[in-house]
């Protein structure tokens, strides 16, 4: 199992910190050689679904979640968004939470639990310096397009 925090300080408002990192078809446009399809009618809210698919052909694998908590922030609120995982190759959960930072800039956290079935608990310490990797990659990139 892979655990990893992510933090930033960004110049934007909350809502608008939140809008980019849970609007979640856009995941794919920072996340290489990964689409997302979301299965339930919108507005996002507890119980909303979609599937994260990643790779290429035969090795491509869906990745399910379900947004199990959902508080968007207000101006000066936090908000607090928590993704259950469960696909059948990667399980865990991940939260995303808005909070007021200085200057009026928004606070990001973004934790997750990560487990890839079938990989010996011994590589957990790749897995996580690589989806650190990714995400905050991804995370950065959402929070930089409009």
């Amino acid at each position: 199992m892979a655990n990893f925090l992510l933090q930033r300080t960004v110049p934007l408002p909350l809502p608008e910190a939140w809008r980019r990192l849970t609007e979640w078809p856009r995941h794919a446009d920072v996340v290489p050689l990964t689409r997302v399809r979301v299965t339930t009618p919108e507005p996002t809210r507890e119980g909303t679904r979609f599937i994260a698919r990643s790779g290429i052909g035969p090795l491509s694998f869906d990745d399910p979640m379900e947004v199990t908590v959902w508080r968007p922030p207000g101006d000066d609120t936090p908000g607090l968004c928590r993704l259950e995982k469960r696909g059948r190759v990667l399980t865990g959960w991940a939260e995303i939470e808005v909070l007021p930072g200085p200057g009026g800039r928004a606070r990001v956290l973004w934790r997750e639990e990560l487990r890839v079935r079938f990989l010996p608990g011994a590589l957990d310490g790749v897995v996580e310096r690589t989806a650190r990797a990714v995400f905050g990659r991804a995370v950065n990139r959402l929070l930089r397009r409009a």
